[in-house]
């Protein structure tokens, strides 16, 4: 198969009625088999498509704003842009990216906590204003570099579940607005609006309640200060399950109904990273090399062993790690489990294993501890919902091949975008029709090839 991507080079494969992505990684898996076993992606990206229909009917009037550092490749900004999403941007080549796609500055906010000034006056010259600030040191900088900025107070939201992460917490008190204001007034710094965020991994959704009664505080207290507020800006942490969307709009409508209700002329906007992408890519790794260690190397600390001595345990390392696809797992846990790709029986044997990135550091660990059938070297191992944290940018690590991205959509996606009138003539110059070679069996994919 064609359609992988390549810095802005890209193409995107339509799939007849009864073809699946499953097909689509056979066939890549079957052609990466015999011309370099190299990791890849396939990315579904009917699934955004899907996604924003999603949240149309669940969060409108509510307009996302995309965080680009979620996943920054071409064909998810681009499908992103034709549906209209704006975006969130942490960074100058964020913006620049995302330019370059046509997308208007009036639908582009500068997200970053700590913003390096060359980039204000960049964001400045762009024309790029609305950004976010939180602290007195923030604002003066602003000032400096960018005097048509129209601010986004970040406010600290009071999430007592996520404990550990109190102390990172970008936002600012309800106290320290008022200081803020003061200074903003002083300098000639235009403040719009509130900004919160609530972390996905919150688990009490009154954590929204209380956040939007401290927004509606500080859009009353701009008052006195003549600031006219208009927009607010609820953040992200949306998983991407709909259940979990709804859950969030029941507790947040009624508020938003009551203390920024249409007539007030205040655009209430959210930034969904995750909710967009994490679903829609699927991450194909190869078994390099494969080891026997001892049971007790594996058990996490304090457990005890209780397995047979004679059972072997394997260790498998693979061609993509935490400093590629996996750096998400340096800061908290995958949320997706190994499948294994090869066809195994239902009653074979399953042994203790853990998986590890090709760099052979210590932190390269990508699984603790799992079950799987004993694999060789050469085999592939499949990882779902591996679209947010890493796509588009560059490791660290020297000898780390970006993975290649082969992207998806079924026709029925494609005309879901063409009915609604979004598929825009440039990226329909994308798609590559080639949905027969997803159904070719193995030796027509080979003779194809060849």
């Amino acid at each position: 198969m064609k359609g992988f991507l390549e810095d802005a080079n890209y193409s995107i494969g339509l799939l007849d009625e009864g073809a699946t992505l499953a097909d689509v990684i056979d066939n890549c898996i079957y052609e990466h088999t015999h011309t370099g076993k190299k990791a890849f992606y396939v990315g579904d990206l009917g699934k955004l498509v899907r996604n924003n229909m999603q949240w149309q009917n669940v969060m409108a009037p509510i307009k996302p704003f995309y965080p680009v550092k979620c996943n920054s490749t071409p064909g998810v900004l681009e499908i992103l842009g034709t549906l209209g999403v704006g975006f969130a941007c942490s960074s100058k080549s964020e913006m620049a990216l995302v330019q370059d796609l046509g997308i208007s500055p009036e639908n582009i906010i500068y997200t970053n906590p700590c913003k390096q000034a060359s980039q204000i006056k960049y964001a400045a010259k762009a024309g790029i204003n609305i950004m976010t600030c939180d602290n007195d040191i923030e604002l003066k900088k602003i000032a400096r570099n960018h005097p048509n900025a129209k601010l986004l107070l970040h406010i600290a939201t009071e999430d007592i579940t996520a404990g550990e992460e109190m102390n990172m917490k970008f936002g600012t008190t309800l106290k320290n607005c008022r200081h803020l204001m003061e200074c903003a007034k002083e300098l000639g710094v235009q403040i719009v609006g509130v900004k919160f965020h609530v972390s996905g991994s919150c688990k009490d959704l009154q954590t929204y309640i209380h956040a939007l009664s401290d927004a509606r505080c500080v859009f009353d207290m701009a008052e006195e200060f003549g600031f006219k507020m208009n927009m607010l800006d609820i953040g992200g942490g949306f998983t991407g399950s709909e259940l979990q969307l709804e859950e969030v709009n029941h507790v947040i409508r009624p508020l938003l109904d009551v203390y920024f209700p249409k007539e007030s002329g205040v655009n209430v906007i959210a930034e969904p990273g995750c909710y967009y992408v994490s679903s829609a890519f699927t991450l194909a790794v190869n078994v390099i090399a494969k080891k026997t260690v001892g049971y007790d190397k594996l058990l996490p600390s304090g457990v005890e062993q209780t397995r047979n001595d004679d059972e072997p345990v394997f260790t498998y390392y693979i061609n993509d790690g935490v400093y590629g696809s996996f750096a998400s797992k340096l800061s908290e846990k995958l949320n997706t489990i190994p499948e294994v790709h090869k066809k195994y029986k239902e009653d074979e044997p399953l042994f203790a294993s853990s998986l590890w990135g090709p760099s052979c550091d210590e932190l390269d660990q990508i699984v603790e501890n799992c079950l799987l059938p004993e694999l060789s070297v050469g085999d592939w191992l499949i990882f779902d919902n591996m679209g947010s944290g890493t796509l588009g940018e560059q490791s660290a690590f020297n000898d780390y091949q970006r993975p290649l991205i082969y992207y998806m959509m079924s026709f029925s996606d494609w005309d879901e975008m063409q009915d609604a009138g979004i598929a825009s003539d440039t990226l329909m110059k994308n798609f590559l029709f080639v949905p027969s070679c997803i159904q070719l069996s193995p030796e027509e994919r080979f003779s194809t090839a060849a």
